[in-house]
Parts: structure tokens; C-alpha cells; sequence
């Protein structure tokens, strides 16, 4: 793959995107490298967690619009290129990350910008390095509105109002400041972001496989449920999970005061 990387240790796959020369935004070719390492990923049962992350110093400056900014060709015009560009490339892109059926952490390294930001939240958990910055570049200072799913995720993770003020006036905010309005997890020192990456992945893979994805499906199912139909959910959703192995092993580790084997 020209613009991924994939390393797996242990149970965990480190997937990297690897455009540092263009600060590792996104083209067509980088959707299309991450959707295949994906798919790889997800059909292996051996791999119980993920990182992703990027090389060098920017962690995604958002996608890579050249054709579009300069108002498309003869045959087609900006908004028809974005739209082939949106719809068949970074969009599947996003929705794969959204559905892996195993814990991902993000480990954000550097910049995120537009596109950059809603990779960095399309994660489980993210964790940034204290010098990672967040700012939405189409924002209405440019007359659009954020992407990728940004405007999905911005208000339910920092709340309608500073997700209106952050895509209205396109401020950059810092780690810190990502980590106080719960945008993201946690933000460490630099030079200890994988470390702490990886600690959590580790963590994360000595869970039962499945539980990441049925925590997010509930999540997201809560956000347009009102409670009595949430709660339907929840008793239907954990009269299945009660029945699962992973629990009878967990329960019999708790019972034996020893680690639980979910493998």
C-alpha cells in the first residue's frame, strides 16, 4: 500500500498513514489503502485491537481538495468531483472506522485539520500529544460546513453550543483544550503517545471482541432514543450478551481471582 502502513504486535494492529511529505492528508488513494488494510484487519480473529496513527508531524491535515479548490474541469465541475470523491472514498472510509468490530484507539500526533479532525474522532478513544491542535477548516469562513461526519460527531461529544462557535469561527484549539470540552480521552507528553496508545490497546484486546462494538452501537443507538426505548434496548441487547461464553469465562475469573481468557 503506497500511503498505509500496518504493523501488528501481538493482538494489535498499528495502522498508519504514511503522507508526511503532504502532512498525510487525504486522497483517494489513502481512503483506498485504509479501507483494504481494514478489511484485512477485520477479517482476522487473531487481532483484538487497533491504533491508528500517522507519520511525522502532522497527524492529517484534512483532504487533499487541489482539482476541487481550483474549480474542476471541463467536464466536471468542483462540487460533482467532491461529491464522486465524498461518496466513494472518504465517506466509506469514515463508516468502516465507525464499524470495526474491535476497539480503536487513535493516537493523534500532530495536527488535525477538516477532514484530519474527523479521522481523529472516528476512533473508540483518542489520545493526543500535548502539541496535537484541532481546527475545522471548512467552516463558515468559508461559506461550508464541516465533514466527514464532523457535524454528527461534534455536538454529541462537546455539546451544540461550543460545536456551533468552534465550526462558525474556525478557531484552533490544543490538546488540553480538546481534552477539558471531551472531544478526545487524554493528551501526554509527546514522546509518550504510543506508549500510552498502546497501553490502552493492550487493555482494550484483553476484553471479549465483541464488546467494543456492542458499547458504540448502544451509545449511538442512546442518541435518538427516548429512555423507555433505550431501555427495551439495553434488555434486549443483554439478554444475548449474557448468554456469550465471554461472560460465563469473566465471571469464573472474577470468582477464581485470575485474569480471564477471552482468546
Amino acid at each position: 500500500m503506497e500511503t498505509i502502513t500496518v504493523e501488528v504486535r501481538d493482538a494489535i494492529a498499528i495502522v498508519k498513514i504514511s503522507r508526511p511529505e503532504a502532512f498525510n492528508s487525504m486522497n483517494e488513494q489513502m481512503s483506498i489503502d485504509a479501507r483494504q488494510a481494514l478489511a484485512v484487519i477485520r477479517q482476522d480473529n487473531t487481532i483484538r485491537a487497533m491504533i491508528l496513527t500517522a507519520e511525522g508531524r502532522s497527524f492529517c491535515a484534512g483532504a487533499e481538495l487541489s482539482d476541487e479548490l481550483s474549480g474542476g474541469d471541463a467536464q466536471h465541475s468542483a462540487g460533482s468531483r467532491l461529491n464522486a470523491t465524498m461518496r466513494d472514498h472518504t465517506n466509506p472510509w469514515i463508516h468502516d472506522l465507525h464499524n470495526m468490530p474491535i476497539p480503536v484507539v487513535v493516537a493523534i500526533n500532530g495536527v488535525a485539520a477538516g477532514a484530519g479532525v474527523g479521522l481523529a474522532l472516528a476512533g473508540d478513544i483518542s489520545i493526543a500529544a500535548n502539541s496535537a491542535t484541532f481546527i475545522l477548516t471548512f467552516s463558515a469562513k468559508l461559506g461550508l460546513i464541516p465533514d466527514v461526519g464532523l457535524t454528527w460527531q461534534l455536538s454529541r461529544r462537546i455539546g451544540m453550543a461550543r460545536a456551533t462557535a468552534l465550526a462558525l469561527l474556525g478557531d484552533k484549539i490544543n490538546a488540553q483544550q480538546a481534552v477539558e470540552w471531551g472531544l478526545i480521552w487524554q493528551s501526554v507528553d509527546d514522546d509518550r503517545l504510543m506508549e500510552a496508545a498502546l497501553s490502552t490497546a493492550d487493555r482494550l484486546a484483553k476484553m471479549p471482541r465483541h464488546a467494543a462494538l456492542e458499547l458504540r452501537q448502544a451509545l449511538h443507538h442512546a442518541q435518538t432514543m427516548p429512555l423507555e426505548a433505550q431501555l427495551d434496548y439495553e434488555r434486549r441487547r443483554q439478554c444475548i450478551l449474557i448468554e456469550k461464553p465471554e461472560f460465563r469465562e469473566g465471571v469464573a475469573a472474577f470468582k477464581e481471582k485470575r485474569a480471564p481468557n477471552f482468546r
